[in-house]
């Protein structure tokens, strides 16, 4: 059932603590961009002289290019380096993001974006499996959670870079500072690359042969689609993928109308549901600053377990509270629960086929979008018909479940 199989690259004597966190800041500045627009709409509609809801083509354009452009980015950062192909999409992403300042019309800013997701996408599924790549497996779970702390933070800063930033210079102006972010990590990856020969380092520097373990034929070879077969041929790989298409449409689908449930129930102000879906981030945080005694106290299989029950018990908590300020408290504890079950995926992510790694995360990472997508348009029909609570309340059923059933399949997993 389990087999020992050696990384595609050899691991550093230790933690490239600096390179690392660079790729953070990188990640940091992808995840800001996905956000950014989502406190600009207003002023956007305004300058175009158009509807919010026509303007929100913009956040639709970019997620479509993020999401679909991972289907494809694994294999080239497999073959031409990961660092490398960090630095060179975070240098045409600052360019793009200019850009988007820049725009004449409604029509222009969104190809703008559409152009500046599909740059953006390939940053984080390519930067983590390049902490992959460098840190052995046993260490790679705090070390991932550390590297997760930018996309938090980027996720936080985006939404309010959106709302300060725009009050204060204009939504055009957002745009060029966070071109001027990408700009700076662009400085620092390609410093890094010319000074830590391990970022150099081709992920791909002999035809491989897939061990027993990847759960690859003989023979598979390089190219695109032999990348793919080394993956999805992989029992334990598919279990992942799976896992974490579900995660997405169970959390997402259901997190997505925590704000509108609290906003229809309680009557609350724009300011305090913004601050309430927020401390989803804080939570997020937590988890990273906890991540080394949870791993060593639960391990990832009851890490992964706890961080359903403890999603579940929040969105019960969010269906029956009488009173809005436990709300809070419950999206905390569904960033902390999520991240606890999420970052477990992620790390397996890593080593689920080493010689392909770049590969499978990007499968992994485009069956989150892909759950997303789903789990959000099928809450959108529910809640139209059912409301807010049979939703949470489903969630609340369904992702213990699933976290259980992942937990058992780390019994799949390769021994490293």
């Amino acid at each position: 059932m389990e087999a020992s199989f050696k990384s595609s690259t050899a691991l550093p004597s230790k933690t490239p603590t600096r390179s690392i966190m660079l790729l953070a800041v990188a990640g940091f500045a992808a995840q800001a961009q996905v956000r950014v627009t989502d406190s600009l709409l207003p002023q956007i509609a305004t300058d175009f002289h158009t509807t919010v809801g026509a303007a929100a083509v913009v956040v639709t354009a970019y997620a479509v290019a993020h999401g679909s452009i991972q289907l494809v980015i694994g294999p080239v950062g497999d073959r031409f380096g990961k660092y490398r192909t960090v630095a060179v999409m975070c240098a045409i992403a600052a360019m793009l993001v200019a850009l988007c300042g820049t725009a004449a019309s409604l029509q222009q800013l969104t190809l703008a974006r559409l152009a500046t997701g599909a740059a953006g996408g390939w940053i984080i599924p390519i930067s983590m499996a390049y902490v992959g790549d460098v840190t052995p497996f046993k260490l790679r779970q705090p070390i991932l959670a550390r590297y997760l702390t930018g996309q938090i933070l980027g996720q936080l800063c985006g939404q309010a870079m959106g709302g300060v930033l725009g009050d204060l210079m204009g939504w055009r102006n957002v745009f060029f500072v966070l071109s001027g972010v990408y700009a700076l990590a662009t400085l620092g990856l390609a410093f890094e690359l010319f000074t830590n020969p391990l970022t150099r380092a081709p992920s791909h520097p002999t035809p491989f042969r897939p061990s027993p373990a990847s759960g690859g034929g003989p023979g598979w070879g390089h190219g695109f689609a032999a990348d793919y077969a080394a993956v999805l041929s992989n029992r334990f790989a598919r279990a992942v993928i799976v896992a974490a298409f579900i995660e997405g449409a169970l959390v997402w689908g259901a997190f997505a109308y925590i704000g509108a449930h609290l906003r229809a129930r309680f009557g609350i102000s724009f300011t305090l549901v913004g601050l309430t879906v927020g401390c989803f981030g804080l939570g997020g945080l937590i988890f990273a600053a906890l991540v080394k005694i949870l791993v060593l106290r639960l391990g990832q299989g009851g890490l992964a377990s706890v961080g359903g029950f403890l999603i579940a018990g929040a969105y019960v908590e969010l269906a029956v509270t009488p009173v809005w300020w436990l709300a809070p408290v419950a999206t905390m504890a569904i960033g902390l629960g999520f991240y606890m079950l999420h970052n477990t995926m992620q790390t397996n992510a890593t080593q689920m086929t080493p010689e392909a790694r770049g590969t499978a995360v990007a499968i992994f990472s485009s069956a989150i979008f892909v759950g997303q997508t789903a789990g959000v348009g099928t809450g959108a029909l529910l809640i139209d018909r059912l409301g807010a609570v049979p939703l949470f309340v489903g969630t609340a059923i369904a992702i213990p479940i699933l976290a259980i059933w992942f937990a058992r399949q780390l019994r799949y997993r390769p021994v490293v």
